[in-house]
């Protein structure tokens, strides 16, 4: 029990100013051989050596290769006395701290935080040295049973810090390195009472949520608390002494508002406070759910029930709010968790190449809805499982971890790490070798002792016969991707659940383009630097989307590149956007073996075509906008089903039965309708329904082309979810001769309306217009990339990308079309 709150008595704040040299590794042995007239600068702390020289304007590819072969050293003077506590939330990570000369702790990992007890006067120094971790890496001991060939070099294994910077081919280089978390004073009145540490355990059943709570009391005078209780929501509880210096008590809530992930009902959170006497104790928001690990049929399955509701579970990976930095906070993660929750995201995976990030991230996804998937920072490496301190750190690792996020009901698995069975298994290494005391045993425990509501899984992906195979346990699916098989693989592989998948390189906007970082001109040195690849591979990312804009629209995209650039741009955005709708399209419907999908990733590490279906300027790519309309609770899809037709599928994820309306209408040329149908549904809350073509319509029509008994009588399908009111809930196109790549007239039609104080564009055609986007250099649409229907009238509100833009002033345009329609406001008028 080493949860610590805000302590009664303390005070804790940021420290000093910090001044910034770099020195020859080993070098300076002490603060005071370090040079009075050296090269010191102003230091970002918390920060990283690199953040430090983008502030400055030197970074560089060459300088962030260096500073894992230098030593750091960070300069501070107390400006008042000190008696208490120098805390430090995260240092990277080879640390020593030096207090007045003296060396007063040491520090060997990024991922533990460190309180060192100080009694200092005023003007002492506080000297860190981040001593020089290229050297110690190239030294360590080089025997393993697999090496694997992403992160290099093979002695990072040894060493408890983050990958990122040692995987070449998709991450920006340099060792992160610096105190990249805050460092505080902390002042303590010995004299009142405080809590030295907290347990909190939470529960609920369906009826009532249960919080068990457990005090442990540091310094008494006078005996300790005369009275101690809890409150939660409406309710309290006393706490009684339970051992010398401990409380302990529990608190029940009948009908408590459980916390669901947002796609699936309310995200509530309650405030939890502690009182000693006349002390009062924020503990912060808490929530209440049941989570259960649905194996399926057969036991090989791994899907998440939450308070008795199975969820779909879809998102992304997670890199980095600023992989430079390494920044934490609200200010550096909402932007990206906000723009993730609106794209309908219910999961974010933490995977072991990153970061453990900071307590605001869980209290973010906790008040936003989104579940977490976190994993221990152990990736692909054959880890020195063999030897005690190496597992003593893991455990104490994992203990911090969970111990600090104890209220957090957005937590929900916790995994080992990325790909360590993986790389075992396709290295050669037999099947004994893949996992390990650290998997096996360290990490359950102190899962089942401090976080027994979690889901645990050993390693992603794992489970089957190979940890990789699709129809067992947790895989990392890339059939349909970078294995270049048809969008029916997502089907064939009977996907039970990926935590990874569908990496693409996403070609960012046109306004995220405009800056020209990198340029617009995809075989420029500076373009193929953003676009991800594996070292050892004679193709990169960018040839995986090639292969399926081909597929896609029937185009040779080499060919389309030399010729129209602008073109190649648009549909390859397109494609991203296409394959993500289809893929997941696949695997939501019902009857469907797959419980959830993340993709790789949510955002981008460095300007270009990266993985991120963000862009490294937060600019949401095609992709996330595909993935919005794939992720929507209510939702209507269709597939073809070849002879069978097209089944239809509706969703609804709300706790709340649906009524409404589905349309279906066959177009001739994009145009003509030549077939429709329409049928009243209800759908039961968190229920579904499948539906086929062929009843809907209540006669043949060869709607899937499969039957070809003459020339098609249609070339798109679109299928209209409305609600009681009319009000369009979902749509779905498909497109049985494939999407072409021919243009047209479209007619299509832009209305700048006032939304409120906003804007919004009321968008319309008169012929079938395929992926419709907007662009705009002031205005951010919420919704683009998509299809829509002649006699659909589809309104898009605008947002502002920053303070006090200019009135909008953009185009339309789609992938199908010849023209681009212009759009401002009609009197000329501000924002």
């Amino acid at each position: 029990m080493a949860r610590i709150v805000a302590r009664q008595g303390e005070s804790a704040e940021a420290i000093g100013t910090w001044r910034w040299l770099a020195t020859a590794a080993d070098a300076v042995p002490t603060p005071a051989d370090l040079p009075g007239d050296g090269d010191w600068q102003p230091a970002l702390v918390p920060g990283t050596v690199a953040g430090t020289l983008r502030a400055l304007g030197r970074l560089s590819d060459a300088a962030a290769e260096a500073v894992g072969g230098q030593d750091h050293w960070y300069l501070t003077r107390l400006d008042r006395a000190l008696n208490g506590e120098l805390r430090f939330e995260g240092l990277a990570s080879w640390t020593e701290i030096w207090v007045d000369g003296a060396l007063a702790a040491e520090s060997r990992s990024m991922f533990q935080p460190l309180a060192v007890p100080v009694a200092a006067p005023v003007g002492a120094q506080i000297a860190l040295c981040f001593r020089a971790l290229a050297p110690k890496l190239a030294v360590a001991p080089r025997r393993s049973r697999w090496r694997p060939a992403m992160i290099q070099p093979n002695g990072l294994r040894w060493f408890r810090t983050t990958a990122l910077g040692s995987v070449p081919g998709w991450c920006p280089p340099g060792l992160p390195t610096g105190p990249y978390r805050p460092v505080q004073r902390v002042e303590t009145d010995r004299a009142a009472a405080v809590v030295a540490g907290i347990d909190l355990r939470t529960a609920y059943d369906g009826r009532e949520g249960a919080v068990a709570l457990t005090v442990r009391l540091g310094a008494q005078d006078g005996g300790g608390p005369s009275r101690a209780m809890m409150r939660c929501a409406a309710g309290e509880a006393a706490l009684e002494l339970t051992a010398p210096d401990t409380l302990s008590g529990t608190l029940r809530l009948p009908g408590i508002a459980p916390w669901f992930p947002h796609t699936h009902g309310q995200p509530a959170l309650h405030a939890l406070t502690l009182h000693l006497g006349d002390e009062t104790v924020d503990l912060g928001r808490i929530g209440f759910r049941s989570l259960e690990v649905d194996r399926g049929a057969d036991g090989e399955g791994f899907g998440l029930v939450i308070n008795g509701v199975p969820v779909f579970c879809r998102g992304a990976c997670w890199s980095s709010a600023d992989v430079v930095t390494l920044a934490g906070g609200r200010q550096a993660y909402e932007p990206s968790l906000k723009i993730a929750r609106d794209a309908g995201m219910n999961m974010i995976r933490v995977p072991g190449v990153m970061t453990y990030e900071d307590d605001t991230f869980f209290a973010l996804c906790d008040e936003l809805g989104i579940m977490v998937w976190q994993e221990m920072m152990l990736a692909n490496f054959d880890y020195p499982q063999g030897d005690a301190a190496f597992r003593d750190a893991i455990r104490a690792e994992a203990e911090t971890l969970l111990d600090r996020t104890q209220g957090s009901p957005s937590l929900v698995v916790l995994c080992g790490g990325s790909e360590v069975f993986q790389q075992a298994a396709m290295l050669g290494a037999p099947p004994e070798a893949w996992s390990g005391p650290v998997f096996d045993d360290i990490l359950p425990e102190v899962v089942s002792r401090l976080r027994p509501d979690l889901a645990y899984v050993p390693n992603s992906p794992s489970g089957g016969a190979l940890p990789f195979v699709a129809d067992k346990g947790v895989t990392h699916y890339y059939g349909v991707g970078a294995y270049l098989r048809g969008l029916d693989d997502a089907r064939r592989s009977h996907v039970r659940f990926a935590a990874e998948s569908l990496a693409f390189a996403n070609v960012p906007e046109e306004i995220s383009l405009a800056t020209g970082n990198p340029p617009a001109l995809t075989h420029h040195p500076d373009w193929k630097r953003g676009v991800p690849r594996d070292l050892g591979a004679s193709w990169d990312f960018e040839d995986v989307r090639d292969h399926y804009l081909g597929l896609l629209y029937g185009v040779d995209p080499a060919r389309l590149r030399r010729e129209d650039l602008e073109r190649y741009l648009t549909l390859s955005r397109a494609t991203s956007a296409e394959v993500m709708e289809e893929t997941f399209a696949e695997w939501r419907r019902p009857g469907s073996p797959t419980s959830g999908a993340l993709v790789w990733l949510l955002q981008d590490l460095a300007p270009g075509a990266g993985w991120g279906v963000i862009s490294s300027d937060g600019e949401p790519k095609a992709a996330w906008h595909g993935l919005a309309r794939a992720f929507r609770p209510v939702q209507v899809t269709m597939t073809d089903e070849g002879v069978n037709g097209l089944m239809l599928y509706l969703i609804n994820e709300r706790p709340v039965p649906l009524s409404a309306q589905l349309e279906l209408t066959c177009w001739r040329d994009g145009q003509v309708a030549v077939v429709t149908a329409s049928r009243a549904v209800a759908i039961e809350a968190h229920g579904s329904a499948s539906l086929s073509a062929f009843d809907l319509l209540g006669r043949f029509f060869d709607i899937s082309y499969a039957y070809r008994f003459g020339p098609p009588g249609h070339d798109a399908t679109s299928a209209v979810l409305r609600d009681e009111a009319g009000t369009v809930l979902a749509e779905a196109f498909h497109f049985p001769l494939g999407r072409g790549h021919e243009r047209h007239e479209l007619g299509l039609q832009a209305a700048l309306e006032r939304d409120g104080e906003g804007w919004a564009l009321a968008i319309s055609c008169r012929r079938l217009a395929q992926s419709v986007h907007i662009v705009d250099a002031d205005w951010r649409p919420e919704q683009s990339w998509f299809h829509l229907a002649p006699g659909m009238t589809k309104r898009v509100r605008l947002k502002p990308r920053g303070e006090n833009p200019k009135w909008p002033n953009g185009e339309i345009r789609a992938a199908n079309g010849t023209e681009r329609v212009p759009y401002a406001p009609v009197d000329g008028g501000s924002a």
